[in-house]
């Protein structure tokens, strides 16, 4: 049993003991014949034991039974009830002089006291004490100062006369036969607290815990209560309004009100006195109940037992209080015990030992709380306290009390690294050590290390947000994120790896025993995440490779190596060109997607590598990427135009492709039309390496591009014979606004003597002429002078055509020139007679300026540099008449 106090007997009284008080190791002693008796405390040193030394013995004190007695050891004023009332006392006086009767408590019961010790604004400690006296069935409240007391006008009507009372902060704890009731000091409410005892025949006890809790004596019980937290009203629910703001009653404890566009439901709280907070039980009903942090003490018949509230436990027993029926604490560690005729004392044993004691009996919250209550200073009581709450968390740990162990190690602030030990499993190397755990136990323990460790990794992101810290603290807040994250890593891969995935993007977990750890998982898919994270992407890229023909793994297959490639960037081509390979080859339409998807990665790769990759390793998928690069992202590079003309070029030319003549149709089409749409080639260029025996019609658009439309023209009707296209030649011609070639006579002039063209040389000369092309087309000719007549110069046309047409063959091409000029004419004048008026305008206009005069003398000052005008200066005159220096202008 574990030794709380010590108990001395002290006095065999003379007298019948009615009432005690004590303050200050003194004890005073109020007889039923009218005595009152101080004494002191001491120590023996001989025999080391406490003696009681009678200080003053007033005889004639009252000469009726002194009911009750209380110090107010501040002002040295002593209270007694006797004869039913109230009077204060001097206690520096040698017999007790009277101070002051209180004349309104005649008839007076009881009375409480509460002392508190105050400082005022100017720096003056003053002792506020608030007193209330049972008078009949009145409770009267009064008001003390330095020793004056003020009666306040209110008084506390009850049902009973009560027989203990104590003072709170805010409530009057008072108790009747069996029950309990609170006073508000405030509201002048009242509460009962529970219903009445069964057993009314017991006299009801009050211990004041704490300013706001109570110690309340319930049959074989002590009830714990505190004053409950006030809380006004609450929101019960809202609705939309647009109204302006309103109240409105709702019933007759709610009411609605209009705030900004809602009305909402504010309902009064239900205020709740006291909160039951605790029970102690007792083995029978206690006479008297004192709280001695951290002991409650209860004196039953002729025994007082000691005990704890949290944790609650029973400390230890006196025995052999002969017809004890008063126990009153003096201070911390001294409490007198006194029958009719005794005195005893309970001391505390020293703290020191009752440490030791309780460490041994694994009671860590008391020896801390005796801790707190030590004379140490506070650095020993600090160290003392840290080194009981890790034994107390260890305790807790092989108690299986995982969670609440973890609990204090975070109030502890211990290092993260000796909690890990705690747990063997998860060191890559605990196969024979001891203390294991296993099934349950090491799933609750995981579970308790990772809220540790989470709440362990909140705290020090909170800590570090927004605060400069040195690089070694820096540093250090790395490693111990290291060092939880990779410790969660494993906590998650035994209990829950859905958390794993989300742990590695934080990019804190040690790679190489991550690294490990996950391979003795098969965790491969949380590999790669592990190693994006580290820019280990060559090791990332190799395991997807490995995996990806594995039929069960969950990295089969091409999709995760191309995502992965897709978002690497360009500062890694290498690495995606040397990875992408097997893909291209094995998927080539997936694969390239690894270069033309829409993410902003990839339209960023450098372009010309990626070609040039391609056209080294996969040559196919060259047009396939160009088109993509010209067509989807508009790229205008003439690199890529070219690159794709001369790739449709070879496509065509080469003999050894396997095409059938409907793809060598297709991709002659698109050549055609890409040579005829995009402005971005270099035709110069590209025409260099087009055959001369085949693709007339390509080399015909790029010598039109080239602006040799004769030579364009030529194409057309001598070798291809197709007239058409090249009449939509000249109309493309005309459309782009290239008015002052004429087209359509250099079409007619090869259409009419198509011997004396010559615009076919070199290589092209000798190229077979189409059938067609051999005879004169004067028919097609004047048709096409006809149809064009107002894009065809009517001199240039006349100048080709031979003289064997008849003039009425030509009528309607002439009437329809002459009609043009007439109209071009027309035009003409208009225009003429509009430019005539405008320059008379403004030679009136400078007319009107010039004949405008200015004088400028030594007296003009300019309002910008404020100098006067030299002779030689140059000036400026602006409309609104002011006149600055021309150097001047520009800050006007």
């Amino acid at each position: 049993m574990h030794e709380a106090y010590e108990v001395t007997h002290l006095l065999n009284a003379s007298v019948q003991i009615e009432t005690i008080a004590a303050y200050d190791g003194n004890l005073l002693l109020g007889t039923r014949q009218g005595h009152l008796l101080m004494y002191s405390l001491l120590m023996n040193k001989d025999t080391q034991k406490y003696e009681l030394k009678m200080i003053r013995y007033c005889k004639n004190f009252s000469k009726k039974p002194i009911q009750q007695i209380e110090v107010i050891a501040e002002d040295r004023l002593l209270l007694c009830l006797t004869d039913n009332v109230l009077s204060s006392y001097d206690m520096n006086g040698l017999n007790f002089p009277l101070v002051k009767t209180f004349a309104d408590t005649k008839g007076a019961s009881l009375f409480a006291l509460d002392n508190k010790s105050a400082t005022s604004m100017t720096g003056e400690s003053n002792t506020i004490v608030h007193l209330c006296v049972a008078v009949r069935r009145k409770l009267q409240l009064y008001y003390g100062k330095n020793g004056e007391f003020k009666k306040h006008i209110f008084d506390f009507t009850i049902p009973d006369v009560p027989k203990v009372m104590a003072l709170g902060q805010q409530y009057l704890c008072v108790g009747f036969k069996g029950e309990y009731t609170f006073f508000d000091l405030s509201s002048h409410n009242s509460t009962d607290l529970f219903p009445p005892s069964s057993s009314k025949s017991l006299d009801p006890t009050i211990a004041k815990y704490s300013e706001t809790s109570f110690l309340l004596g319930r049959d074989n019980t002590s009830v714990l209560v505190e004053e409950a937290k006030k809380k006004s009203s609450e929101i019960k629910k809202t609705m939309k309004r647009i109204d302006d703001p309103t109240i409105s009653k709702y019933s007759e404890s709610s009411f609605l009100l209009g705030r900004d566009n809602t009305s909402g439901e504010v309902e009064e709280a239900k205020q709740e006195t006291v909160e039951i907070k605790k029970t102690i039980k007792w083995t029978d009903a206690p006479l008297a109940v004192v709280w001695d942090e951290p002991f409650i003490l209860g004196l039953l018949q002729d025994t007082v037992v000691v005990q704890t509230v949290e944790p609650p436990l029973f400390i230890q027993t006196f025995v052999e209080l002969n017809k004890a029926r008063l126990m009153y604490r003096c201070k911390r560690g001294l409490i007198f015990v006194s029958s009719v005729g005794q005195v005893w004392c309970l001391t505390s044993v020293d703290i020191t030992k009752q440490r030791k004691q309780l460490l041994k009996d694994k009671h860590f919250q008391i020896a801390i709380d005796l801790m707190k209550l030590s004379d140490n200073s506070p650095e020993e009581k600090k160290q003392t306290i840290d080194s009981i709450q890790m034994l107390h968390a260890l305790d807790l740990f092989d108690s299986k009390q995982y969670s609440q162990s973890m609990k204090e190690f975070i109030k502890l602030k211990t290092d993260p690294a000796e909690v890990i030990k705690l747990i063997p499993e998860l060191d890559n190397k605990f196969e024979g050590k001891e203390n294991v755990l296993k099934g349950k136990d090491l799933e609750n323990a995981l579970n308790a290390l990772i809220e540790y460790l989470v709440e362990l990794r909140f705290q020090i992101g909170t800590n570090t947000e927004g605060s400069s810290k040195s690089e070694s603290n820096q540093r250090n807040v790395a490693q111990q994120l290291e060092l939880i994250d990779t410790t969660l890593l494993k906590c998650y891969l035994q209990t829950n790896d859905a958390f794993v995935a989300p742990l590695l993007r934080l990019n804190n977990c040690r790679l190489e025993e991550a690294e490990k750890t996950l391979h003795q998982h098969g965790k491969h898919s949380e590999l790669i995440i592990l190693y994006q994270t580290k820019g280990q992407h060559t090791k990332a890229l190799q395991l997807l490779r490995e995996q990806a023909s594995q039929p069960d793994s969950s990295l089969k297959g091409y999709h995760r190596t191309k995502n992965y490639l897709q978002h690497l960037g360009a500062e890694h081509m290498n690495l995606i060109f040397k990875f992408s390979d097997w893909i291209l080859k094995e998927h080539p339409e997936e694969g390239l997607k690894i270069f033309t998807e829409d993410i902003v990665e990839v339209e960023n790769l450098p372009r010309p590598k990626v070609l040039d990759f391609l056209l080294r390793e996969h040559d196919t998928l060259v047009i396939p990427y160009l088109e993509h690069v010209i067509h989807t992202w508009n790229d205008t590079h003439d690199l890529f135009h070219d690159a794709l003309i001369n790739m449709y070029r070879e496509k065509i030319t080469d003999k050894k492709a396997n095409c059938t003549e409907e793809e060598l149709q297709h991709i002659k089409s698109k050549l055609v039309a890409f040579l005829e749409k995009s402005s971005h080639y270099t035709p110069e260029r590209v025409i260099l390496h087009f055959p001369n025996d085949t693709l007339f019609e390509e080399r015909a658009v790029i010598l039109g591009k080239l602006g040799r439309h004769e030579q364009a023209l030529a194409i057309y009707v001598q070798i291809l014979g197709d007239v058409d296209r090249a009449i939509r030649y000249c109309d493309n011609v005309w459309t782009r606004n290239d008015k002052t070639v004429d087209v359509y006579v250099t079409l007619m002039r090869i259409l009419v003597n198509p011997e004396q063209n010559n615009s076919l040389t070199g290589p092209l000369a000798t190229v077979p002429r189409h059938p067609k092309a051999s005879t004169p087309d004067l028919e097609t000719a004047l048709s096409i002078l006809e149809k064009h007549a107002d894009k065809i110069s009517p001199i240039k046309a006349l100048s080709v055509l031979p003289d064997s047409v008849p003039l009425a063959r030509l009528s309607s091409f002439l009437e329809s020139a002459l009609q043009t000029q007439l109209t071009m004419k027309r035009r003409t004048q208009v225009l003429k007679g509009l430019l005539y008026a405008e320059h008379t305008q403004v030679q009136e206009m400078k007319q009107f300026h010039e004949s405008k005069s200015i004088v400028i003398n030594d007296y003009n000052v300019c309002p910008v540099c404020k100098k006067r005008f030299g002779n030689q200066s140059a000036f400026v005159r602006y409309p609104s008449g002011d006149i600055v220096h021309y150097s001047c202008k520009l800050d006007k």
